[in-house]
């Protein structure tokens, strides 16, 4: 079962792929790769915007305890002058304390700046790859594009495509079809003819009547020019004798009147 289940598996996830193969279209596919590269570098340029937000927030702290640092000295000095030991002491021990908080914001400034610049840096180099990819993707595109319609130009001229396969079909069904008609007219043209099917309308005739009618509308053909040839020449006891001649055989070919008996 193991082993089916395993096949079964690897033959699922092959016709997936070619579903996938087919169905995928190169040119979105660079279009979705471009919108996430923007989408990351959009993320690395809020990176260095939130980062120079924090070092800007440092130095506005740094500046206010370095103020307060000056002011304590002076304060300080003040006492001291006027004999108060004690404030002056208490006025330096505070700007002690704030010195340390100085150096600790020094030292979280420097390692932000270090940041920035680091983020600053990447940025540049992905916004340059960003600009690569989009002019390759283009190119590509456009490549794609042309190929594409130069493969449906070649395929319908070959009648390789889909389409024209169709066509061609229907094509070649409608001539095996009327050359299916054409020989079976021409099987039952030819039994007419010999006779071995019968005609209901009485138009067809057998080989034998057909040779009978081609003697006789012959002969029709022969007296009618023997006519001819007697007016163009004038001679009219050829043409008497041509009548007297078919008078004759008119004659002949009458059957001979039956005796009559009287009957007395």
């Amino acid at each position: 079962m193991s082993g089916v289940m395993k096949r079964m598996g690897m033959i699922f996830r092959a016709k997936a792929n070619k579903a996938l193969d087919r169905a995928e279209d190169p040119r979105e596919t660079l279009d979705y790769s471009y919108q996430k590269q923007l989408e990351l570098l959009q993320k690395v340029r809020r990176g260095v915007a939130d980062v120079a937000t924090s070092r800007k927030r440092l130095e506005l702290q740094l500046n206010q305890l370095q103020n307060q640092s000056a002011k304590l000295e002076e304060q300080g000095r003040k006492a001291l002058a006027l004999g108060r030991e004690d404030l002056a002491r208490e006025a330096l021990t505070r700007r002690s304390a704030l010195q340390q908080q100085v150096s600790d914001l020094e030292t979280q400034h420097q390692t932000l700046q270090g940041e920035e610049e680091k983020l600053t840096l990447a940025s540049q180099r992905l916004q340059a790859k960003v600009d690569a990819f989009r002019t390759k993707k283009e190119t590509i595109k456009a490549t794609y594009t042309a190929a594409q319609a130069q493969t449906r130009i070649g395929e319908a001229f070959s009648g390789i495509s889909e389409e024209m396969g169709d066509v061609g079909l229907a094509i070649q069904r409608a001539e095996d079809k009327t050359a299916q008609l054409q020989a079976r007219a021409g099987a039952i043209d030819e039994l007419l003819a010999s006779g071995a099917l019968d005609d209901p309308t009485g138009m067809a005739k057998d080989d034998i009547t057909a040779e009978l009618d081609r003697l006789s509308g012959g002969s029709d053909v022969e007296l009618e020019l023997q006519r001819m040839k007697a007016e163009l020449a004038g001679g009219s006891g050829t043409k008497q004798a041509i009548e007297g001649g078919t008078a004759g055989q008119n004659h002949a070919a009458q059957p001979q009147d039956t005796p009559r008996f009287d009957k007395h």
